[in-house]
């Protein structure tokens, strides 16, 4: 007979529920089947979760435990949240030693970090009283977060005290001459604080000079190596007669892009890294990708066109076409010095140097929101060229023009046309719109008290980009991901077409197998020709024998 019970006879339980093997049953009639069908049932009860790691047996025996210890009213009725207690119970940190392990919290930690900001170094006191006294490079940070957070612009106070000291430690350490908040660029892992310095003059010009002279010492073990290699191998494979266009070489430190130096690190507290000077080609390449920050310096950029450099490189790259785009001022705050009034720069870009004008009087904040031509940009435009001053790459110099004259004039590119970008101190009414979206938009901070707001402008070419201006005073900030607004989806540049095959003519192509007839025309051909030649040889013998024998007559 089949049992009619919930188990299979494979299962463990089986027969539990069938007549005579109930565990309530006082007549036992087989007891060694009752005890085999109790221990798979417990087997089963025993079995450990794939998930948690528990089973079923403890679990309703730490319940039962729990209920009889505590005897709640109604246990029946919170019996589902008893099962809960039990589980974290089970899950929570045992303390097996003599005294309570201190749990660290995420806090104590991060201000563990901070801790060196509030930390004085010994005598920095008198310092400060002196710094008071004289100028200093470091900004009033909670000064310009005050006037960007009438706007809801901004990072908390907290952050941006913490920001103030970090700017604090990086002008004690450097030589530091002027020094800006720039702004913080957000990343997928870590975001980037990011510091805008100029340094002493002469301070930055020692490090050029040993980069340079790093330069020409690889430069000469170079040759010496290209010689060695030339004396070994007498049999050269042919030559690529292709040559490469030239490199346009990066604008001097001080001036162009390079006008600033920049300091990044991922969190106040900790070091600041130097970015490295940006080059045009990695200007030119950044414009045609899109990538996002890890934030992480040494991550390599994975792109097409290929990026050349890593993620600092193409962080520095960014920073200088955000500025070269969002650096603004009220107009008149700047203007051109009187001696270079005159004075144009060969190269048509136009004058790159201006200074405070100490007769500025600030327009009013209506008057500011009302009309983007109020607002000016101070920062160089960028060339496509990569540069903010064009450059001929074909140009050459007195020694290059007299070695190369002996050349061949047909090898000589075309004349480039030299580009020219917008003047220093251009209004904003004049920058070009994205479609119908204006470059920029213009609000006061408040409506409700419009005495006491402050002027705002947002870039709409660049989500992130803010300025405000009140009274004689404004700044630029940025928060962001460093991405320029694109009213269509980013489509990466194609790559180029695939190289053509090598022309089909009689040199390269390949000749067909000849046919039986044909190798034995030609096998005939040759044997004829072989006849003919000897017997040609015969003539010739005959003749110069009766030459001989008429000599001797």
């Amino acid at each position: 007979e089949r049992g009619h019970g919930p188990y299979q006879p494979h299962e463990p339980g089986y027969g539990l529920y069938q007549p005579g093997y109930s565990p309530y049953d006082d007549q036992i009639r087989d007891p060694k089947s009752r005890m085999l069908a109790i221990q798979n049932a417990k087997a089963y009860l025993l079995k450990s979760s794939t998930t948690s790691g528990l089973n079923l047996y403890d679990h309703l025996a730490n319940m039962l435990t729990k209920i009889l210890d505590e005897q709640p009213t109604n246990a029946v009725d919170i019996i589902e949240n008893i099962s809960k207690d039990v589980k974290w119970a089970q899950l929570q940190k045992k303390m097996d030693t003599l005294r309570d392990e201190h749990e660290i919290l995420p806090t104590f930690e991060a201000a563990e970090k901070r801790k060196a900001l509030f930390l004085k170094a010994n005598g920095e006191g008198d310092e400060e009283l002196e710094e008071e006294i004289g100028e200093t490079p470091l900004p009033n940070v909670m000064e310009t977060a005050f006037y960007f957070e009438q706007a809801g612009i901004g990072l908390s106070k907290d952050e941006s005290y913490h920001v103030f000291l970090a700017l604090k430690k990086l002008t004690s350490v450097q030589p530091i001459q002027t020094c800006r908040f720039w702004g913080k660029i957000l990343g997928l892992e870590m975001n980037y604080i990011i510091a805008e310095v100029q340094y002493h003059e002469g301070e930055e010009e020692e490090e050029t000079e040993e980069e340079e002279v790093i330069e020409e010492g690889g430069k000469g073990m170079g040759e010496v190596e290209d010689e060695d290699e030339k004396k070994e191998k007498e049999d050269e494979p042919p030559k690529s007669t292709y040559k490469p266009p030239p490199v346009i070489p990066k604008e001097e430190n001080g001036t162009g892009a390079n006008k600033y130096v920049y300091f990044v690190c991922n969190e106040p507290g900790k070091p600041w890294v130097k970015l490295p000077p940006v080059t045009p080609a990695q200007i030119v390449c950044a414009r045609k990708i899109k990538k996002f920050f890890t934030g992480r310096l040494d991550a390599p950029v994975v792109s097409f066109p290929p990026f050349p450099g890593n993620e600092a490189n193409y962080l520095r790259a960014q920073i200088a076409r955000i500025s070269a785009g969002t650096q603004i001022s009220p107009i008149g705050f700047y203007q051109f010095a009187e001696e270079e009034g005159e004075e144009e720069e060969e190269g048509g870009g136009g004058r790159d140097t201006y200074e405070e004008n100490p007769d500025f009087q600030p327009l009013s904040v209506a008057e500011m929101v009302d009309s983007l031509a109020t607002w000016v940009h101070h920062g160089q435009s960028i060339l496509k060229q990569g540069r903010c001053v064009w450059l001929n790459p074909f140009q050459k110099s007195e020694e290059e023009e007299e070695e190369d004259e002996e050349e061949e004039k047909a090898e000589e590119p075309d004349e480039l046309q030299q580009e020219i970008g917008p003047p220093l101190l251009t209004p904003l009414s004049e920058d070009e719109g994205i479609q119908n979206i204006p470059a920029w938009t213009a609000q006061p901070s408040s409506n409700l008290i419009p005495q006491y707001a402050v002027a705002i402008l947002q870039s709409n070419r660049w989500p992130g980009a803010y300025a405000f201006a009140s009274g004689k005073k404004f700044d630029n900030i940025y928060f962001g991901w460093g991405h320029k607004y694109s009213p269509e989806n980013h489509t990466p540049a194609l790559p180029p077409p695939v190289q053509a095959e090598y022309p089909s003519g009689p040199e390269t192509t390949e000749t067909r197998d000849p046919t039986l007839e044909e190798e034995l025309a030609f096998k005939a051909a040759t044997e004829e020709a072989l006849a003919a030649a000897e017997d040609e040889e015969d003539e010739e013998e005959v003749v110069e024998d009766d030459e001989e024998e008429e000599e001797e007559d």
